[in-house]
C-alpha cells in the first residue's frame, strides 16, 4: 500500500465501523438460532461471560497490533517483533484467509435478505420459504453477486468518503429499526414465554458443547482473530485508549444480538415455531409473523432493509480487510485492487451459491454438510480461536512484542486503561481458556 496510509474521520467512525464489521449476520441471523439450539437462556449466559473475558483482550490485543504497527495482518508482524524470522509472521496469512472463508459464504445468506426485500415489496410473500430460497441456483448466484459488486463499489471510494461514511448511516439506521421492532415484540401474545426461554437461564443445560457454541459465535459476532479489528486499529489516531474502544465495541455488538432475540424469541412463542430450528429460524420466524400482523407488508420490507444493512456493514468491512491485505503484498491502486478482488470474490464464493442446487450432492465434511459447513468450521471452529491466542501471544511475550510495548501501545490516548494486574488474563488466563476450548472442539467435531 502506499507509504501515506489512510484514516479514518473520527472516533464515531472508527467505532462504528469496528462495530460494522462485528456487527452482522452473526447477531441477528446466527445468534438467535444458536440459543435456540444451545438452551436458550443457558447460551445467553455463557456468551455474554465469553464476550467480557475473551472478547475485549483479544479485541484489546488486535487494536493495539494495528495501531502500532500501522499495516495490515499480512505486514504488520515486521515492525513489531523482535525476531524478523520468527514463524509468527504466518499468522498475517492465517488473517487473509480466514477474511475470504468468511466471505465465501457470508455473501450468499447475505443476498438471500434483498431476495426476500424485494418479495415483500412486491407483495409475494407465499414463496419466501427457506428450502426454495437455498434451492433457487438464480436467486443465490444472482444475489451474491449483487452483494459482491455492491460491496466494491463502495470501497473504490477513498476510505472517508466510502467505507466510513455509509458504514455510519447503515449503523444508525439499524439501531433505530432494531429499536422499533424489538418495542414491537412486548405487544406479542408469546412475549413472556419467549423472554423466559431467552433470558432465564437453566444452569443444568451448561454443557461443553454449549460452552463451545457460545465461545465460537462470539469469537464470530465480534470478528476476532482474523485480524479485521487489527485493520481498523491502523487507521485510527491515539487520541483513544484502546480498552475503552474495545469495550465500546463488544458493548454494541452485544446489544444488537441481544436486541435481535427479543425481535426473534416473543415471535416464536406467538406463532408456535420451534426455537431449535437451525439456520432458517429468522427467516422462518419473520415472515410467519408479518404474514399474520396488520401492515406486515411495510414491516416486513423494514425489517429486511435492516437485515441488508446488518449484512453489509459486515461485507464492506471485511472486504476492506481483504483489499487493504491485498494492497500491501501488490502495490495496487484502491480502484486496482477493488477490481480484481472482486472478480477473485465472484469466483471464489460460487460454490457456495451453488451448494443448495448445482452442488447440493457435493459434501466436503461428508454426511449431509455443504460449503456453509466447510467454511463455518474453516472460521468459527479453527481459524478465529488460533488466531487469538496468537494475537494474546505475541502482545504478551516478551520475546516477540511484549506486554510493555503493547500496554504502552493500548493506554495512549484517554479513555479506559489496561492496568498491570490485567497481564494475567492476557497472558494466561483468556489464551489458556480459548486455546483449550479450540483443542476440545476440534476433537469433538471429528
Amino acid at each position: 500500500m502506499e507509504e501515506k496510509r489512510e484514516s479514518l474521520g473520527s472516533r464515531l467512525g472508527f467505532i462504528l465501523l469496528s462495530a460494522g464489521c462485528a456487527i452482522g449476520l452473526g447477531n441477528v441471523w446466527g445468534f438467535p438460532y444458536k440459543v435456540g439450539h444451545n438452551g436458550g437462556g443457558a447460551f445467553v449466559f455463557v456468551y455474554i461471560i465469553c464476550v467480557l473475558l475473551l472478547g475485549v483482550p483479544i479485541m484489546t490485543a488486535e487494536f493495539a497490533m494495528g495501531r502500532a504497527a500501522r499495516k495490515s495482518p499480512v505486514n504488520m508482524y515486521r515492525p513489531l517483533l523482535k525476531n524478523e524470522k520468527s514463524p509468527f509472521h504466518l499468522q498475517g496469512w492465517l488473517s487473509l484467509a480466514g477474511n475470504f472463508f468468511l466471505m465465501m459464504f457470508y455473501t450468499t445468506i447475505a443476498g438471500y435478505f434483498f431476495h426476500y426485500l424485494i418479495g415483500f415489496i412486491s407483495g409475494n410473500m407465499e414463496h419466501l420459504t427457506w428450502g426454495e430460497t437455498v434451492s433457487n441456483t438464480g436467486v443465490n448466484v444472482g444475489f451474491m453477486v449483487l452483494v459482491v459488486v455492491l460491496g466494491f463499489v463502495i470501497l473504490s471510494f477513498d476510505i472517508q468518503k466510502g467505507l466510513e461514511k455509509i458504514t455510519k448511516w447503515m449503523m444508525l439506521a439499524l439501531f433505530a429499526l432494531m429499536i422499533v421492532l424489538a418495542i414491537h415484540s412486548c405487544t406479542l401474545s408469546g412475549f413472556g414465554d419467549g423472554i423466559s426461554f431467552y433470558l432465564k437461564p437453566d444452569f443444568s443445560l451448561i454443557t461443553p458443547s454449549v460452552i463451545i457454541a457460545a465461545m465460537c459465535q462470539a469469537f464470530f459476532s465480534l470478528s476476532l482473530g482474523m485480524g479485521s479489528m487489527a485493520i481498523f486499529g491502523s487507521y485510527t489516531d491515539k487520541s483513544r485508549s484502546l480498552l475503552g474502544e474495545a469495550v465500546n465495541v463488544c458493548a454494541l455488538d452485544t446489544l444488537v444480538a441481544l436486541l435481535a432475540g427479543f425481535i426473534i424469541f416473543p415471535a416464536c412463542f406467538t406463532f408456535n415455531i420451534n426455537p431449535d430450528a437451525g439456520p432458517p429460524l429468522l427467516f422462518t420466524t419473520m415472515v410467519t409473523v408479518f404474514q399474520n400482523m396488520s401492515g406486515g407488508r411495510i414491516w416486513g420490507s423494514l425489517f429486511f432493509i435492516f437485515m441488508i444493512f446488518a449484512a453489509m456493514s459486515t461485507v464492506v468491512a471485511v472486504f476492506e480487510n481483504i483489499l487493504a491485505m491485498m494492497r500491501e503484498l501488490t502495490g495496487w491502486s484502491r480502484k486496482k485492487g477493488c477490481f480484481i478482488c472482486c472478480i477473485m470474490l465472484l469466483v471464489l464464493c460460487t460454490p457456495m451459491a451453488l451448494t443448495g442446487n448445482v452442488l447440493a450432492n457435493v459434501h466436503p465434511l461428508g454426511g449431509e454438510t455443504g460449503f456453509l459447513d466447510l467454511w463455518d468450521f474453516l472460521v468459527e471452529t479453527v481459524i478465529q480461536p488460533l488466531g487469538s491466542v496468537l494475537f494474546l501471544v505475541v502482545c504478551c511475550s516478551d520475546k516477540l512484542w511484549g506486554w510493555d510495548e503493547f500496554e504502552l501501545e493500548a493506554n495512549t490516548g484517554k479513555g479506559l486503561k489496561v492496568k498491570s494486574w490485567m497481564k494475567v488474563f492476557f497472558k494466561y488466563i483468556t489464551p489458556i481458556i480459548v486455546f483449550a476450548l479450540w483443542i476440545y472442539g476440534l476433537v469433538t467435531f471429528f
